[in-house]
């Protein structure tokens, strides 16, 4: 570690990640911006990682390794936000690359703007061989409190925060599997100012290890609870989420009173899967669970909603009167995918 304090902390986690973890180890080191240390979090890496970063570091006495037994992301953010010594953390993931700009251009606007807590940036995406994929990720830089409380404006990887607000408001929150980058956006939020440079940043890495729909559910479920608690605490309440200390789990016969509502949800957004959506018993349907939401559904949940009402219509035969309110809900949520479905239908 420098014998001063750093102008900024890089918190990389990584777990098995031999493939591309020195790429993006090398984006850091290679930075115009120098005077930074690099904090990589090995999640009990079973791969060649270990190694990787030891040669590293015995080369750069600024990338520091922390090693834990597979504690998780939420687990190894956390320590390398308890661990950074500079006023500013910057993030990366192990498969990513950051342009080498990127960290002069960050810190510069953070040192202009001091109201400034949470800073974010654009992306491009790039494949699995380093190829550009696509279009560039460009969230509008304008309007982001409103915006987030909607959705995420902020490609984590690109973002740099104030640490001391970051510790404030408690770091990253377990509860919040998948979702905790949002969860602690919208308490960044509460207490200082929200920006993004629209410059892209870093290349982003999309790839075979892809996202299972499990754990899509789980991130949008995260997501919801989020909104809600921010909403909260805007309204001058006591965060009511500040009890939850594990992800909730949606099928919890005895939920507690904040997550209820958006546990019935769940359950029914779950029939997304082709197979729970067969299997559910015909008692388990409450279609009231979406419609009762219809209003405040994000496109990610009405896309889960709309997938499990068409499961339900396709695998099951044994709905009666229940069948004729699904076509009504299923009209309710995409009307123009649901009449092609109803001109093809015998």
């Amino acid at each position: 570690m420098t014998s001063r304090q750093p102008e900024m902390s890089v918190i990389i986690p990584v777990r098995d990640g031999e493939r591309w973890v020195a790429e993006a180890i090398g984006s850091v080191l290679a930075q115009t911006l120098a005077d930074f240390e690099l904090l990589v979090v090995d999640d009990g890496s079973a791969d060649r990682t270990p190694e990787i970063l030891a040669e590293f570091a015995a080369q750069d006495r600024r990338l520091i390794v922390h090693r834990q037994q597979r504690e998780g992301l939420v687990a190894a953010l956390n320590r390398g936000l308890q661990q950074a010594a500079a006023p500013l953390i910057a993030r990366l993931d192990a498969d990513d690359i950051a342009l080498p700009d990127r960290f002069r251009r960050q810190s510069e606007y953070m040192k202009t703007h001091p109201e400034v807590v949470l800073l974010g940036g654009w992306a491009t995406i790039i494949d699995e061989n380093g190829d550009r994929r696509g279009k560039d990720i460009k969230p509008r830089p304008g309007r982001l409190h409103s915006t987030l409380m909607r959705k995420s404006p902020f490609i984590h990887p690109t973002v740099v925060f104030r640490t001391d607000a970051a510790r404030k408001v408690g770091g990253y929150r377990a509860a919040f599997e998948a979702g905790e980058d949002y969860d602690l956006w919208l308490r960044l939020a509460d207490v200082g100012g929200l920006a993004i440079l629209p410059e892209v940043l870093i290349h982003y890495r999309e790839h075979g290890g892809s996202v299972t729909r499990t754990r899509q559910l789980r991130q949008i479920y995260s997501a919801r609870l989020a909104r809600l608690a921010a909403a909260a605490r805007r309204a001058g309440r006591t965060d009511p989420s500040a009890r939850l200390h594990a992800p909730p789990d949606w099928y919890d016969h005895h939920p507690g009173e904040f997550e209820r509502e958006s546990s019935r949800l769940f359950q029914m957004l779950a029939l997304a899967d082709p197979e729970l959506a067969r299997s559910v018993p015909v008692s388990g349907i409450e279609l009231d669970a979406i419609t009762s939401h219809l209003s405040t559904l994000s496109t990610g949940e009405r896309k889960f909603a709309l997938v499990a009402v068409l499961n339900l219509l396709r695998e099951r035969k044994d709905l009666g009167s229940l069948r004729k309110n699904l076509w009504m809900l299923l009209m309710r949520l995409g009307p123009i995918k649901s009449a092609k479905i109803l001109m093809t239908a015998k």
